[in-house]
Formats: C-alpha cells, structure tokens, sequence
C-alpha cells in the first residue's frame, strides 16, 4: 500500500481575493472581479500535492454551515476529505490583488469556535489513517482552544514516529518550540516576519535569519526552512544551511505561495528526496504557484524544470 500525506487545518478559510488595476487607500476602488475558493494553509497544501499527484489526507475542522467549497475542491482533487464538521461557519479571508505592483493586502476574519473535545476527535481521526509519510499541521487556531493545542497533536504523532511539519505562527508556533523534545515538530516553515515575531527583534539580513534558524534547529527541530519572498528559502539541516532561490517572476498572486512551499517539502518526503532535491522541488512549488490564482500547481513537467533552475548556495 503506498504512503500518503495527511494536512491538519484547524481553522479553514473562505479565500474571496479581489482584483484591482490599483488600490488606493480611502477612495473607492473599482475591481475587476472577485473570486473564492476554499482556503486555509492545510488546504492549500493539500490542493498542491494532489496536483502533484500525491495521495493525501485533508483533516481538521470544518464549519458545516459552509462547507460546500471544500468539499468540491476535494471532490475535483481526488483529496480524501476526512475533516471532523463543527458548528457554525468558516471564516472567510479577504485578499485584495494589486496589479500595479503585485502586492495583496489581506483583511482576516474571524471564524469558527471549536473546544478540545473537537480536538480529541480528530486526534483519533488522524490516528486511523494507515501509512503516513508526513503530517502537516497548518495555520491558526480557531476561538476556544488554548494556545498548546499543537503541542499535544505533535506529541501524539512523535509517538507514532510520523515526521511533521508545523506551519503556524505567533503564539502557537513560540508555544510549539518551547515544548519539551518530544513534542517537538520535525521542521517549521515560519516566513521571515513570523520568525521576527518569535525572536522578538527584528532580523534585518540574511545572516540574523540563519542566527535564528540554527538556533531553532539546535533546539531539536530537525529541518527550518524560512520562506524569503524574492530570496526564496532558507533550509537548515543537520547536514548544513542553505539559501535556495529562482529569478523572481511576475506573481498573479502571493496568496498560498507559502503553502505551496510546504507541499514541497512533504512532496519530497513522501518521494524520500534528498535534502538537497527536496529544497529545490519546495522553492519550485512557491514559484510556480506565484503564477497562479488559487493554490494550484501547472503541469509536472513546468515544475520539474523550475526545480532543476533553483541556485543552491550554501551559507557558512
């Protein structure tokens, strides 16, 4: 039987990204069409594996006032939607597109509330999926849940011995890496912002953020990668510390590009890549998906050829 991925989004969202020629504050702005499609950084992830033809589990907690976007979009996907329904309704995510400089301004709303009874629910859930190659756990907490809630699913899976990746940040992610060793996640994708916000200072080159990564990774998570914008990524191992970036390309837009990063690590998880391929086959991810509305991947072959143009430069 062949391995799968499972995705955890606890607090899935309603992505409506709005197009505009040009936004400009405090006047009316006219868009130029609107668009919306299930969301939420699990969910994204998920939707760039299964192009990627990778078999996936979708879970978490899912609104059943206003489900039936994702339950389509797993539906197309072929993503086994094994999602635990909970009252009320999900929240929805504002993304305004800005053609002129290729920017989006995000407004979040708040959404469903959930209680750790929901969690322990879907820890039993996630426990009967057989043959798990990597776990993500994605996003925000919903209202109603305590800040360590990540802790305990990543303690559980620890137990399993499945590898995970923890993509969350502020306080759940600074509570996540405080937990003791067996609670720790196997990687962490904060972007360069959300590792500010953990180090409490701001990390203004290049060699602040590798500081900061390595002093993550000796604290027992294996794998840090921190996403760049422009300056792609940056991976640190036990095996070393690398910078992995593309030219930059015209985006359509940022939304999940982060996401798509992390399908890219578990892709090369799932395939047992090497470290060195599985960063190329993750900056390849983000920046074929900058071309994209929506979390999306374009054909096999256009990333493959993406991955094998990523410049890898090790930092000392």
């Amino acid at each position: 039987m062949s391995t799968r991925i499972v995705t955890v989004t606890l607090n899935p969202a309603i992505d409506m990204t709005i197009g505009l020629d040009r936004l400009e504050p405090g006047r009316v702005n006219l868009g130029r069409g609107v668009a919306h499609q299930a969301g939420g950084k699990g969910v994204n992830v998920a939707s760039c594996l299964a192009d990627w033809q990778v078999p996936v589990v979708a879970t978490g907690l899912l609104g059943n006032a206003n489900a039936e976007l994702f339950e389509a979009l797993f539906a197309r996907k072929g993503v086994v939607d094994a999602f635990c329904r909970v009252p009320g309704s999900n929240r929805t995510n504002i993304k305004i597109s800005d053609a002129a400089n290729g920017q989006t301004t995000d407004i979040n709303l708040p959404g469903i509330s959930a209680t750790p009874a929901d969690v322990q629910a879907l820890s039993k859930r996630i426990d009967a999926v057989p043959d798990v190659a990597g776990v993500a756990l994605c996003g925000s907490l919903p209202g109603g849940l305590p800040v360590d809630t990540y802790v305990d699913l990543l303690a559980g899976l620890n137990r399993r011995g499945v590898r995970t990746v923890l993509d969350t940040s502020g306080a759940p992610l600074a509570k996540a890496l405080a937990a003791p060793r067996e609670a720790l996640p196997t990687a962490i994708k904060p972007n360069r912002h959300e590792l500010e916000l953990w180090a409490g200072a701001p990390l203004p080159t290049l060699l602040d953020v590798v500081e900061a990564a390595r002093m993550i990774h000796a604290g027992g998570v294996a794998q840090v990668v921190v996403s760049l914008g422009e300056d792609g990524a940056l991976f640190v191992t036990a095996e070393g510390t690398w910078q992995a970036c593309l030219p930059p390309v015209r985006a359509a837009s940022t939304v999940g590009a982060g996401d798509a990063m992390v399908a890219g690590l578990l892709a090369g998880w799932h395939a047992g890549a090497s470290a060195e391929d599985t960063a190329r086959l993750s900056v390849a991810f983000a920046a074929c998906k900058l071309q994209r509305l929506g979390p999306h991947l374009p054909p096999a072959a256009q990333v493959r050829e993406r991955a094998a143009a990523v410049r890898m430069q090790r930092v000392a």
